[in-house]
């Protein structure tokens, strides 16, 4: 063979064994790497999350009701997806080296920069409610449980400033991202939010927050390993003991489902109306990281899922639309008289061809269009879809 043709067919075969595809996953992931289970850092021991129900903070400044001449007002609460910040620690032990890190270093150091699209529309809101996905500490030691899991985030307890800094008042914290780094990395994460200000609730802790004379409770469960059947036992106990606690509207979020589905399951669906039937105002769902379709049930409303809101697990997923979703309860000479809702169409990035995490509303009718059109198509699922997903108020 000629001298040229066989060094130039050696070349490309050394280059076809060094060239690796390079891919991400579908749902929650970025690329992955080896990991050594044996290289942790020993989380110093913190304080362990309580059994028992409590009220985990109430406002201590109540906003001032506007009240018309009719004597009206109005409590709008606001409800994310996933909200998901930091590093996929099994990838990146360094956050830094991590895909939020290098974004986060473009932005200017600015922590920030995640919500800054969003942050005038959920100021203009009485409540705003995230899924907290992840764990806030400092120091972390991975549970044998947990090695195994591909995925586990993680971000600085200094980031919890981030939900209040941006009107994010209230998180949930039950999800299958929680125990990331079990009991400690969860109290830890409990603890920074906490000490932010931010009303926590799960399946032991009742959050209640206050504003315009008005109890907001929160509760939050997570469906697997047996979910469903503790969620049926304690359910009507749980919804009663906040109204006993003062609760005018009573919000329940659920982390359930499967992950990609854009619609909800029956078990899903027969827990819903059953929240409802129990005497709660508001469902909530996230967990599938995808849209999913809203019920009218005995004039309440169901949001099986709001797919994610900012989510640092991958910078190009496959689907990076989702929709926050805005309830106003009417108020008339201090009793309930209605309510309505919309939603905002958004994009978890600021960009259309990579996730910068900082999640933004979108402006473009196609994007708009196609939020829509996934909302009404999957709506065949259910037994009662809403009629219309309103982008305004109703006048």
């Amino acid at each position: 063979m000629n001298k040229k043709l066989l060094t130039a067919a050696l070349a490309l075969l050394i280059c076809m064994a060094l060239c690796v595809p390079f891919s991400f996953a579908e749902e929650e992931e970025e690329e992955s790497s080896f990991f050594d289970p044996k290289d942790t850092i020993v989380v110093t021991p913190g304080p362990t999350a309580s059994p028992t129900p409590v009220i985990t903070y109430t406002t201590p400044a109540p906003a001032e009701a506007t009240i018309s001449p009719s004597g009206s007002m109005a409590i709008v609460i606001t409800a994310t997806g996933d909200l998901t910040i930091g590093t996929n620690y099994k990838a990146y032990r360094n956050l830094d080296a991590s895909i939020f890190g290098k974004e986060l270093k473009r932005q200017g150091g600015d922590i920030n920069f995640y919500l800054r699209n969003i942050k005038d529309l959920l100021s203009e809101d009485d409540l705003t409610i995230v899924n907290f996905e992840g764990t806030l500490a400092d120091q972390v030691s991975i549970p044998s449980s947990k090695r195994s899991n591909e995925f586990l985030f993680l971000a600085p307890t200094s980031y919890a400033q981030t939900l209040p800094d941006n009107s994010i008042e209230a998180a949930t914290m039950e999800n299958n991202h929680v125990m990331d780094f079990g009991e400690d990395g969860y109290a830890s994460t409990m603890n920074a939010l906490q000490s932010a200000g931010v009303v926590v609730s799960n399946s032991t802790t009742l959050g209640i927050y206050e504003v315009k004379g008005v109890k907001i409770g929160m509760l939050a469960y997570q469906t697997f390993n047996g979910g469903y059947d503790r969620i049926y036992q304690t359910l009507q106990t749980d919804i009663d003991n906040a109204r006993s606690q003062g609760c005018d509207i009573v919000t329940v979020s659920y982390h359930w489902g499967d992950e990609l589905d854009y619609h909800p399951n029956a078990n899903q669906q027969k827990l819903g109306k059953a929240t409802i039937d129990a005497g709660a105002d508001l469902v909530i769902g996230h967990h599938s990281h995808r849209i999913n379709p809203i019920e009218e049930y005995n004039g309440k409303y169901i949001v099986y899922s709001l797919g994610n809101f900012s989510f640092s697990g991958n910078n190009k997923p496959s689907d990076m639309l989702t929709y926050v979703f805005q309830i106003r309860f009417k108020y008339r000479r201090g009793e309930m008289h209605g309510t309505d809702f919309r939603i905002i169409p958004c994009r978890i990035s600021s960009k259309t061809d990579y996730n910068d995490f900082a999640v933004t509303p979108l402006t473009e009718t196609r994007y708009i269009d196609t939020v829509l059109n996934t909302l009404k198509k999957e709506g065949q699922y259910i037994s009662h879809p809403v009629e219309s997903y309103p982008l305004e108020w109703e006048k």
